[in-house]
């Protein structure tokens, strides 16, 4: 039987190169993107492009009545923002903050109470792409502040949803894709975006529901709150 990810922010980046590589191996997917005639020209035939706004609840309900009540066997929330890049502790701007906190926070915790129930049906997983920077335990500067804050605020979306959607029969995770040389990432990055998809892909295969509510990185690793 074939699959179906869904996958919020799959026009460029990450979300990009999960629905090249899912297309690839045969998957339905469904491309969540903010401007989807424009993806169309990149994402690959037979994917099918929706429009998608995390920011905007009646953009998740539209595309929640698109699928139905469809099992969905991944869902990807993968859409974000990096926000100020301040090198030092700074408190950014109201606008700014939101926009962070919108995107990142409340975008996943829309996503997910508009189709945790399709993915519990299929016994699948709910992916939120976090960041090494939102673990508390490991943060070590001072820079980023509203982007670490909205990663910090995603992973405990991730444990609550766990808590809801885990006995359901969902997988909930945080994911850490490492530092990955993509618009957010820069040119400095450590790691090209395949080789992060590679190694997160198959992590998402290896879940079990023992891995429900748990922080990984593209390697594997457990990483700390």
């Amino acid at each position: 039987m074939t699959k179906t990810v869904l996958i919020a922010g799959a026009s460029r980046g990450l979300g990009l190169e999960f629905a090249v590589q899912y297309a690839a191996d045969g998957w339905r997917v469904v491309a969540g993107c903010r401007q989807p005639e424009t993806a169309r020209g990149w994402l690959p035939a037979g994917v099918d492009v929706q429009a998608l706004d995390v920011t905007s609840p009646e953009s998740v309900a539209a595309l929640a009545w698109h699928l139905d009540d469809a099992p969905l066997d991944l869902l990807i929330c993968n859409a974000g923002v990096a926000g100020p890049d301040s090198s030092r502790f700074a408190a950014p701007g109201d606008a700014a903050f939101d926009e962070v906190m919108h995107a990142n926070v409340l975008g996943p915790a829309r996503l997910i109470q508009g189709f945790g129930s399709n993915v519990a049906r299929a016994g699948g997983v709910i992916a939120v792409m976090s960041s090494r920077m939102g673990s508390v335990q490991e943060t070590e500067s001072a820079d980023m502040l509203a982007y670490r804050c909205s990663k910090a605020a995603a992973n405990m979306v991730v444990k609550l949803a766990a808590n809801e959607f885990g006995p359901q029969g969902a997988c909930v995770v945080a994911l850490h894709p490492g530092w990955v040389r993509t618009d957010m990432g820069g040119a400095e990055a450590t790691l090209g975006v395949s080789e992060s998809i590679d190694g997160l892909r198959a992590v998402l295969d290896g879940l079990s529901g023992a891995d429900n509510g748990a922080f990984i990185d593209h390697s594997g690793r457990r990483l700390p709150w």
